[in-house]
């Protein structure tokens, strides 16, 4: 599957004249979070840096090099932690090279840790699981859709265990939601009364995902304040957008407030 993902992805690249980003020098330090504010900086597609308040610097679904990401930018020196939700090669992404580069903690489903062979910095969990890092709770949530995993174009894919959203609570900060790739589920209502979310990462594409009317439904079993719409804009096939998110809102008198996320700036929450 990643092999036909892949060669569909490049084959829209170059029909559309969108250019992949070129692989960033690791030259310069990031900036520190804001004192007392949890930072998040968008890279396009579903890849987030999260800064927290006490130095936790969080990598989601690094793909650091998607068509959309800021060119040039530096990758973060300092990552604690990695969070991969599934193993489809858009969402794996740079992890491995990140990892090495930086010493951090890969989390993600079980078999997919062991399919990556990132050694004893893997952490191989399932839904249920829930990891301290500095002043960050990481809860691995459950995900609806699919995984497999291809170390390159060449290797057939392999299962790689079920897929997950991650909840993230940081302490004196928000709690965030990378929902990952998921469509709609009802258990997102148990999401939101067990963890109570503040800021939602949802997809809002379509195609792969939820769309925007599927996403102003998770909004409202979440209960979220703020949505970060994600997944959207990268390739053709993905026409959703903010803006349909926040008609849908409308239709449905959700309360949620649509932020989005200009890529590559950090942003407080």
């Amino acid at each position: 599957m990643r092999t036909k993902l892949a060669a569909v992805a490049m084959a829209l690249m170059a029909l559309t004249g969108v250019a992949s980003a070129q692989t960033p020098p690791a030259s310069a330090r990031p900036k520190a979070a804001p004192s007392g504010k949890t930072e998040v900086t968008w890279w396009g597609h579903a890849a987030f840096i999260v800064r927290t308040p006490g130095g936790a610097v969080i990598a989601i679904d690094p793909w650091l090099q998607n068509p959309t990401a800021p060119k040039g930018a530096p990758w973060p020196e300092a990552v604690d932690a990695i969070l991969i939700t599934h193993g489809h090669f858009d969402h794996v992404g740079q992890s491995k090279e990140l990892a090495k580069k930086t010493g951090a903690q890969v989390f993600g489903c079980y078999e997919l840790i062991s399919l990556l062979g990132v050694g004893d910095k893997g952490v191989g969990a399932n839904v249920g699981g829930t990891f301290k890092v500095k002043d960050a709770t990481i809860h691995f949530v459950e995900a609806v859709h699919s995984s497999s995993y291809a170390a390159d174009e060449k290797s057939t894919p392999q299962y790689a265990g079920a897929p997950v959203g991650y909840v993230i609570q940081i302490e004196n900060g928000p709690t965030l939601y990378h929902a990952g790739d998921t469509g709609l589920f009802s258990s997102m209502a148990t999401i939101g009364e067990q963890f109570k979310p503040t800021v939602a990462m949802l997809p809002v594409g379509g195609h792969f995902t939820m769309h925007p009317a599927d996403a102003a439904q998770a909004a409202r079993l979440l209960k979220v304040q703020r949505l970060i719409p994600m997944h959207y804009g990268t390739f053709p096939l993905l026409t959703g957008s903010p803006e349909q998110l926040r008609g849908e809102l409308k239709k449905v008198r959700g309360a949620a407030k649509v932020v989005e996320l200009e890529i590559g700036k950090p942003t407080a929450l």
